[in-house]
């Protein structure tokens, strides 16, 4: 007989956003889907409490972010919003710095964050997806930084992180033209790590989910630090947090766990410590 899934749902201050967490993995759902999940700023505002949240929770071994409905990922800011939060100087400074809380929120986030992508992937919502350590679309993903047709600037964080993906030339087309591409046209670029059918999707993110969430959670979380050091320029990294990282997978309860299991030719029960 099958195990019944436990799941707890997080209470939150908005209805635009869903968090819950299943069997050690944790789903953020951008709940805005009668406009394609655009981005409005309460949205923002939540996923500084569902990551710090997730992040406080021993339960949660990793994270899948989606978009509700089946259009979108996320299609980018909240247009309608932009008189309200962007049409002042006082308004764009708060609307940046909420914008700018959740880009630390990501940053800070230390356990790994899985993309599920459908349909539109744009603007803002990409940047999103780019938070993501891993990025799995279906094939009918499109993806765009349309701020060249809006007269937004796009700022060089953004720029920076585009660039250590996809290189120069790639963001010059993708800036400059502010065209759609393709989800297969995304992989071949490295936006995204694969391309599956939107029948496939489902199963495909469970299983990867289920398999990360599996793994003894202080080795992912180690390389997932080392990763982003060796992307950082090499006078920013800070390798004496990864060296300190590694050494504790060498003296954890899990290692031991690992070689017992391994010898026993069983799975192992990973605790993360």
């Amino acid at each position: 007989m099958m195990e019944a899934m436990s799941t707890t749902e997080l209470g939150l201050a908005t209805p635009y956003m869903l968090a819950e967490v299943t069997d050690g993995v944790g789903w953020m759902t951008f709940n805005n889907p009668e406009r394609r999940n655009a981005m409005k700023l309460e949205m923002n505002e939540a996923i500084v409490d569902i990551l710090d949240s997730f992040a406080a929770d021993d339960d949660v071994r990793v994270v899948v972010m989606q978009g509700a409905g089946d259009k979108a990922f996320v299609s980018g800011a909240d247009i309608s919003e932009f008189e309200t939060h962007r049409s002042t100087t006082e308004g764009r400074a708060r609307f940046d710095a909420v914008a700018a809380e959740a880009g630390r929120a990501f940053a800070r986030f230390e356990k790994p964050l899985i993309a599920k992508i459908r349909g539109f992937c744009m603007g803002g919502g990409l940047a999103t997806a780019l938070s993501a350590d891993i990025r799995i679309s279906a094939d009918d993903g499109q993806f765009a930084i349309p701020a060249a047709r809006l007269g937004l600037g796009y700022g060089f964080a953004g720029i920076h992180r585009l660039v250590g993906l996809v290189g120069p030339a790639m963001v010059n087309e993708i800036m400059m033209s502010a065209r759609r591409f393709s989800a297969e046209e995304a992989a071949g670029m490295g936006l995204v790590n694969r391309v599956v059918p939107v029948a496939a999707l489902d199963a495909a993110v469970n299983e990867l989910a289920d398999q990360i969430a599996a793994n003894a959670p202080m080795t992912v979380t180690a390389a997932k630090a080392a990763v982003q050091e060796a992307v950082k320029d090499p006078d920013r990294r800070d390798l004496e947090r990864v060296e300190a990282m590694v050494e504790a997978c060498f003296r954890s309860e899990d290692y031991v766990e690992g070689r017992q299991a391994f010898m026993e030719k069983r799975t192992p029960r990973f605790k993360g410590r």
